[in-house]
């Protein structure tokens, strides 16, 4: 995937800092911070494969992948500010360097960036897309804070809140490199599907790690989303599959009583003890073979390849 993008990653890079730029010198050092901040272009990079996949020649989709870019940067720093997050890819998050207001600040100009690059594009197919989307993901992170704290949360509505928050960025992604190469809809839909699932595939993962890996691994502090009370699969699963005492401390745990370190430790048990992190890994698993499933539409190739092994990392990776 690295190797086949790298030509249009290279655009999109430069794309990207170009447009994080202002006469104010607070939101280019903000945005820098994250943007900068090593974070892996998953989203941009897909969409520059997916053109590749299309066998698209143009370069419109640079400005748009930047755009990608741009509006999960936008939530990234929104999600910190929510969170009280102290740590985002191995360093100290936005919000505690550079403050609250500054940093819901700086995601809103993102935001706008972005629907700039939109509007440059002059699609009103592709705008309606992205703005679907964002309008989508705003509805999953307000169905999550909802859910936040609530040990009653189910599976499905648990994949309901992550196919809004974080899938709905990832099928855009993909689907609006058919648009520009002017694909058939069969195509169109095709990619849409391998974004979502891989999407979905992607957050399951992430919601493993925070209780399977050291936070040198993962870039955040190991536990985050058991403090903040989120309801993530392992915890559904854990809850699902204890007994009435176990139940009793994740009730106590998800409705705050319970986040000291001691209880952290004894939440992994609970999860190691009812092999929910590999259970959640394995759903993950299934969306992910859907997402290459998806791609039988296309003729094989390096692009097709390439997108296949990127679903493939997403679903092994340990940070």
């Amino acid at each position: 995937m690295l190797a086949l993008t790298a030509p249009g990653m290279n655009s999109v890079n430069a794309v990207i800092l170009d447009r994080m730029q202002s006469e104010v010198p607070l939101i280019p050092a903000l945005a820098g911070h994250l943007i900068a901040g090593g974070g892996k272009r998953m989203r941009p990079m897909l969409m520059v494969a997916a053109a590749e996949l299309c066998g698209y020649q143009g370069t419109r989709h640079h400005k748009l992948a930047a755009a990608v870019e741009f509006l999960h940067t936008a939530t990234l720093l929104h999600d910190d500010v929510v969170d009280g997050s102290d740590m985002r890819r191995g360093k100290a998050a936005a919000n505690i360097v550079y403050g609250n207001p500054a940093t819901v600040l700086v995601g809103d100009f993102l935001f706008t960036r972005a629907f700039e690059l939109m509007v440059e594009d002059g699609s009103l197919k592709v705008l309606k897309v992205f703005s679907k989307a964002s309008s989508i993901i705003a509805e999953g992170e307000v169905d999550q804070l909802t859910a936040q704290r609530r040990i009653e949360t189910s599976e499905e509505h648990y994949l309901q809140i992550i196919g809004s928050k974080t899938a709905a960025l990832f099928a855009a992604a993909t689907r609006i490199s058919a648009i520009v190469a002017e694909k058939s809809e069969a195509e169109e839909l095709a990619l849409d599907a391998y974004g979502r699932n891989l999407g979905i595939a992607f957050q399951l993962v992430d919601d493993a790690i925070d209780y399977d890996s050291e936070s040198s691994e993962s870039g955040k502090d190991k536990g985050d989303d058991f403090r903040e009370g989120k309801m993530t699969l392992p915890v559904i699963l854990a809850y699902a599959r204890g007994s009435a005492e176990e139940r009793k401390f994740w009730e106590e745990a998800i409705a705050g009583f319970r986040c000291e370190d001691e209880d952290l430790a004894h939440a992994i048990d609970l999860i190691n003890k009812h092999k929910c992190v590999e259970a959640t890994r394995e759903r993950a698993r299934l969306y992910a073979q859907r997402a290459i499933d998806a791609l039988s539409i296309f003729p094989a190739g390096a692009a097709r390849d390439a997108m296949g092994e990127a679903v493939q990392f997403a679903v092994a990776r340990r940070y």
